[in-house]
C-alpha cells in the first residue's frame, strides 16, 4: 500500500511540474503578465507624447501663430516695425521708495 502512495504522489508531482515550472507554466505566465502591463504603461505614455508633438506639427503647418509664438520666446525676434519694450524689476531691499532728503516727522 505504501508503494502504490508512494507511486501516486509521485506522478501527482510529475503532473505538476509542467504547470508550474514548464514552458508554459503559472510562473512563466505571471512573467509575461508582468511584461505585458509594463509594456501598456509605456505605450500609454508615448501615446501621450505622440499627441501632443502631432498637435504641435499640425498647429505648425496650419497657421503662423506658432511660428511667431515660438520666434519671440525662443529666439527673441520682434516684427519689422515693431517696439520692444523690457520691464525690468527693481530689487526688492530696504529702500524701494524715492529717497527722502532733510528731516521729516
Amino acid at each position: 500500500m505504501k508503494i502504490l502512495a508512494f507511486t501516486l504522489a509521485a506522478f501527482i508531482l510529475l503532473l505538476q511540474y509542467p504547470l508550474w515550472l514548464g514552458k508554459g507554466g503559472w510562473l512563466r505566465v505571471w512573467s509575461l503578465d508582468q511584461q505585458l502591463q509594463e509594456q501598456k504603461e509605456a505605450n500609454a505614455r508615448l501615446r501621450q507624447r505622440n499627441g501632443a508633438l502631432d498637435a504641435e506639427v499640425r498647429d505648425l503647418k496650419q497657421g503662423f501663430e506658432a511660428i511667431e509664438e515660438r520666434a519671440r520666446y525662443e529666439l527673441g525676434l520682434i516684427k519689422q516695425d515693431e517696439i520692444f519694450f523690457q520691464v525690468v524689476p527693481q530689487p526688492a531691499g530696504p529702500e524701494t521708495g524715492p529717497a527722502r532728503v532733510g528731516g521729516g516727522r
